[in-house]
């Protein structure tokens, strides 16, 4: 069975990709004409992102080097005592938000220090994994279509992410605690 699975996960897209050029073709579609207008259209689509990309990262630097995350961490830590949350994992928490790669240092930093067995460890990785950078895809998807007031889909997004915190630390609790 596992040759066969692999035999399908290594041909799938490129199958895919062959069936949709295929299909173009029969409907006399000019594939490679309408493959660089797509590519165009996305090269002047990150282009307009950038300015949006470059404010979330700038602003997550300032709010780690200003040293208000670790004041964050501070003020946060009786609520992380009073759910069960090891306060090691704040940092995780709130950077996740707003950066992946923010996140996955966060995340290497706690294993590395201690280890990928260890429930914090496994927290952070759980957490990683089943949590969204809200702030960053609200950015992306909304700056793409020039969406500037998204109102609720912040408040649903943070609802979400403390979500997922609650649930990882739920499962990591009830599987590893």
């Amino acid at each position: 069975m596992a040759p066969l699975l692999d035999a399908v996960s290594l041909w799938t897209i490129p199958l895919l990709m062959t069936v949709i050029l295929l299909h173009g073709l029969y409907k006399g579609v000019k594939v490679f004409e309408v493959f660089i207008e797509g590519a165009q259209e996305g090269f002047w689509l990150a282009v307009r992102l950038v300015p949006y990309l470059v404010a979330i990262f700038v602003a997550l630097s300032i709010f780690r080097a200003s040293g208000a995350m670790d004041l964050a961490t501070r003020f946060l830590t009786p609520l992380t005592d009073l759910v069960g949350m090891p306060p090691e994992v704040l940092p995780l928490a709130l950077v996740r938000p707003l950066s992946g790669t923010g996140a996955l240092a966060v995340t290497a930093e706690l294993i590395n220090h201690w280890g990928p067995d260890s429930f914090i460890g496994r927290l952070a990785s759980t957490m990683q994994g089943s949590t969204d950078t809200t702030f960053y895809v609200l950015t992306l998807y909304f700056g793409s279509v020039g969406v500037t007031r998204p109102r609720h889909a912040v408040v649903v997004g943070v609802l979400a992410d403390v979500t997922g915190f609650l649930a990882s630390l739920y499962v990591c609790r009830y599987y590893f605690g």
